[in-house]
């Protein structure tokens, strides 16, 4: 695990690899915010080259050099076609898809693997990678005597379970299960530990 500042977050998850830390703002319960970098760097980069583009246009015409004719024929374009044109019609909707998609990516946090530790030291944060936290509960379903096999899913705010047990009564296995699995997800130390959905069955016909 990772961690931001000179202080030790607490209590540690009994896994090292699958945590690390990020930015934002807010309390131990908020969510990592993605730093966006490929978007904003293709948004850069795309106005970059078309500010560019009508710059090198604009010099061409104050040095008293014709303009490009790209830049004649799409203000001749522009001019010419009415406003229900399929070709306008289309560019609009291509704009306000790409518009819309860049809101999006600014409002939402993203980083929708890394779940939130509890945050013993206002300076540091923690975060948990959803795939190192299934592993750490799947390892500790399968100590549980009859369990065959398991399939974890942890999500935000459930933890999906799906085992098979192969001997003893599922009643008790069920209970075992939840008794180990509920201690499990205390200790992964997360700042909002997610809600217990287990299912156990009998191992199916071969072939199924």
């Amino acid at each position: 695990m990772s961690r931001t500042g000179d202080t030790t977050a607490g209590p540690a998850p009994p896994t090292e690899s699958g945590a690390t830390t990020g930015g934002g703002a807010g309390g131990g319960r908020r969510r990592f915010w993605s730093a966006r970098r490929v978007p904003a760097g293709l948004l850069a980069l795309a106005i970059l080259v078309i500010a560019g583009w009508f710059l090198y246009d604009i010099a061409a015409v104050r040095a008293d050099r014709p303009g490009m004719s790209w830049r004649r024929d799409l203000a001749r374009q522009l001019a010419e076609r009415p406003l229900d044109d399929v070709w306008v019609l289309t560019g609009a909707a291509v704009a306000a898809a790409l518009g819309l998609w860049l809101l999006v990516l600014a409002l939402t946090p993203g980083l929708r693997s890394l779940l939130p530790m509890r945050r013993a030291h206002p300076d540091v944060r923690a975060g948990l990678d959803r795939d190192a936290a299934a592993t750490v509960l799947r390892d500790r379903a399968l100590e549980v005597a009859g369990v065959q096999a398991v399939r974890v899913a942890v999500k935000r705010r459930k933890t999906d379970v799906r085992a098979v047990s192969h001997f003893r009564d599922l009643d008790d296995v069920r209970d075992d299960l939840t008794a180990v699995l509920e201690g499990a997800i205390r200790g992964l130390g997360l700042a909002r530990p997610s809600t217990l959905s287990l299912r156990v069955r009998r191992p199916g016909r071969k072939g199924r």
